[in-house]
């Protein structure tokens, strides 16, 4: 009786033993980390502020019309420079050269037309006094005729002077209407319903409020 009943615990203490789980002193173990941390809720004057800076206006850069005619004024280009406007600088300093050119030319015609003139009346030798048919009529016209035509180019030039510092002022009034993108001037496709002709292409003008 004695030897079954030890039998019985032996069997019993080993199927015991059996069903713990030993340290496995080799394996390690990885636990999966987040290496991403959780997103701080946001305070609600942050939100609001996000909300208005969203909301908010584009910031539209202004330029000064009374800068951009006095730097046109000093040296004719400035201004469009100043408005950004580089391609209108070439065209500006080329009517204002050739108008200063021709001013120039044509008052160097007429120091010498009229430098004749006075010789020929007090009967002096002068550079045309070679040429056949000059006389005190012709060279008193020719004078005449590079005069007026100097006082031309003056006038020309003057006026080319001020319509350089007029566009300068109107481009830097309209330089915030330009930048606008609520106002645009678009190509477009015209349709005409009123005509059996095909359509044609044109400008659209585009207002948003």
């Amino acid at each position: 009786m004695k030897k079954i009943l030890s039998i019985f615990l032996f069997f019993f203490f080993c199927f015991a033993l059996s069903q713990v789980n030993r340290n496995d002193t080799i394996r390690v173990e990885n636990h999966p980390k987040d290496s991403i941390p959780a997103a701080r809720p946001m305070a609600e004057a942050q939100i609001l502020e996000d909300i208005e800076d969203n909301n908010a206006p584009a910031k539209i850069t202004k330029l000064s019309p009374t800068k951009a005619g006095l730097y046109s004024a000093v040296l004719p280009g400035l201004g469009q420079f100043y408005n950004k406007k580089y391609w209108k600088i070439p065209l500006v300093w080329g009517a204002v050269g050739t108008g200063v050119g021709i001013a120039l030319w044509n008052d160097k015609q007429y120091k010498r037309y009229r430098n004749a003139y006075v010789a020929e009346l007090n009967g002096l030798p002068h550079e045309f006094s070679d040429i056949n048919g000059i006389t005190k009529t012709v060279l008193g016209n020719a004078q005449d005729r590079s005069k007026r035509q100097r006082d031309y180019a003056i006038g020309i030039t003057a006026l080319i002077y001020i319509l350089n510092i007029v566009d300068a002022v109107v481009d830097a009034h309209l330089y915030e209407g330009r930048h606008d993108s609520d106002l645009a001037i678009v190509p477009s496709v015209i349709n005409d319903q009123f005509s059996t002709s095909e359509a044609k292409a044109g400008l659209t003008l585009s207002f948003r409020f």
